[in-house]
C-alpha cells in the first residue's frame, strides 16, 4: 500500500501508459501487457508484465523502458520488472482503444 511520498498504483499505471511498443505505437497498458503493480512501503515497485510472445524482439527493450518510466516517479527507490509468460498474452487482453487502432474485430 502506498503512503507518504510513494506513488499510487494509478500514478504507476499512468507512467506505464507512456511506455509504447515501438512497432505498434500503443502503450503496454493498452496492449494488455501489464498484469500487476505492487508498491511496497520501502519505495520498491514491482511491475508484473508479459510480452506478446516469449521470442519477442523487445524482451530487453520494454522492461528497460518500464524501469525508466517508473523510476522517474517521486518516492520510487527501486523497480523490479517481473516478466512472466503465464497467463500467456492474447489479443483479448487489449483495451478497446488498442483493438480499434489495430483493426481487431471479432
Amino acid at each position: 500500500m502506498a503512503t507518504g511520498n510513494q506513488p499510487t498504483k494509478e500514478q504507476v499505471m499512468a507512467a506505464l501508459k507512456q511506455v509504447l511498443d515501438p512497432e505498434l505505437q500503443l502503450s503496454i497498458v493498452d496492449l494488455g501487457l501489464v498484469y500487476d503493480v505492487d508498491i511496497l512501503d520501502d519505495g520498491s515497485v514491482t511491475v508484473t508484465m508479459t510480452l506478446t510472445t516469449p521470442g519477442c524482439p523487445l524482451n530487453a527493450y520494454l522492461p528497460a523502458q518500464v524501469d525508466r518510466a517508473v523510476s522517474r516517479l517521486e518516492g520510487v527507490k527501486h523497480v523490479d520488472v517481473n516478466l512472466v509468460w503465464d497467463p500467456p498474452w492474447n489479443p483479448d487482453m487489449m483495451s478497446e482503444e488498442a483493438k480499434t487502432a489495430l483493426g481487431w474485430f471479432r
